[in-house]
């Protein structure tokens, strides 16, 4: 397959992680950096990373989406070089532009990963490769992102794989719980997350025929007095215990790969929690490097570079802009820190 290319390079762009104990504390002050996180907080959340041997999985998840992604491309006759950057760990975002433009690339296609809209999940990649862009002082540099890709087939195929390949583990009526990053109320009110992440879910429990599922959350942070997306995944496995459920099928359907959050609060602290109750239980694995997934990503590159091909998209849900309007998916608005009592 071969076809003229308005992009000369893509850009695998994702979250980053710590490689080693001494990169813990350092990647996780740059995750917050700005918003006021108590140290505190994050020597907690350090003690996940370190419960791991103090590397996060996702940039081994990364290597493995980069070397997949490359060869599917080399299969198709698509000759784009493919590179890797992080937003908050090394290979960094700004590293990979340098070493973009030192190459001659010029019209690259970022590819991220994280399938859903919203300002955590989308607008944040864009202003970081906006930032990026005009801190490099090149002169014609462009990057472009894809949109979501939340109801693209390949990405549906591929949950619905990893979902059928687990269900046999816990009973037909085990409730059916899909998992995302929590996020404030007041930033999804301003976006397409939850809308996404629902009709992301009602695709997926369709094709396995699960008529009752349950959207919930996982890994919120922040302020406890500051309302975040709900409910909790712990707290849905109580309540479906309390609901006569035998059982729980976690679905981690925010999220690309088995990073340290689907890790540690889902196969740890929800596997707890339902043991604690007398439930079995079962997690699919996230999309990882399946092939429909692959193929999906290669799908939405190809039709950027060919604009009049047809878009493969499911449910009742339009296909995502290639570019955003200026106002769409609004920061959260950070709370002042509430003042102790006198």
């Amino acid at each position: 397959m071969t076809t003229a290319k308005p992009y000369d390079a893509l850009l695998l762009l994702s979250f980053g992680g710590p490689e080693q104990p001494d990169d813990v504390m350092p990647f996780l002050e740059n995750v917050v950096r700005g918003r006021g996180v108590p140290r505190e907080r994050l020597l907690g959340v350090a003690e996940h990373y370190y419960a791991f041997g103090g590397k996060s999985p996702i940039n081994d998840q990364n290597r493995d989406l980069l070397a997949a992604l490359q060869a599917r491309l080399a299969e198709l006759g698509i000759g784009l070089p493919v590179y890797w950057g992080n937003l908050h760990w090394h290979p960094m975002l700004d590293e990979a532009v340098r070493e973009l433009s030192a190459e001659g690339h010029r019209r690259v296609l970022a590819v991220t990963t994280s399938a859903f809209g919203g300002y955590s999940s989308c607008k944040k990649y864009r202003e970081a490769i906006a930032a990026s862009v005009a801190s490099s002082d090149v002169d014609g540099l462009q990057i472009d992102k894809v949109a979501a890709y939340f109801h693209h087939p390949g990405f549906i195929d591929a949950m619905v794989d990893r979902l059928q390949a687990v269900q046999s583990e816990v009973q037909q009526d085990a409730a059916l719980l899909f998992t995302a990053h929590s996020v404030p109320t007041a930033s999804a009110a301003g976006g397409p997350y939850v809308q996404q992440l629902e009709e992301a879910c009602r695709l997926v429990a369709e094709r396995i025929g699960r008529k009752a599922w349950r959207l919930v959350y996982q890994s919120r942070s922040g302020p406890p007095h500051v309302p975040w997306l709900e409910p909790d995944v712990c707290d849905a496995i109580q309540e479906a215990a309390e609901g006569g459920a035998p059982g729980v099928l976690l679905a981690p359907i925010g999220f690309i790969s088995d990073h340290m959050e689907v890790q540690y609060d889902l196969d740890h602290e929800a596997r707890e929690k339902a043991e604690e109750l007398g439930l079995s239980f079962a997690r699919a694995k996230t999309v990882g490097v399946h092939p429909a997934f692959v193929d999906g990503l290669i799908d939405m590159v190809v039709e950027r570079l060919q604009p009049d091909r047809p878009r493969k998209r499911l449910g009742v849900l339009e296909a995502r802009p290639d570019v955003c309007a200026l106002d769409c998916c609004p920061p959260p608005r950070r709370p002042p820190a509430r003042r102790p009592s006198a």
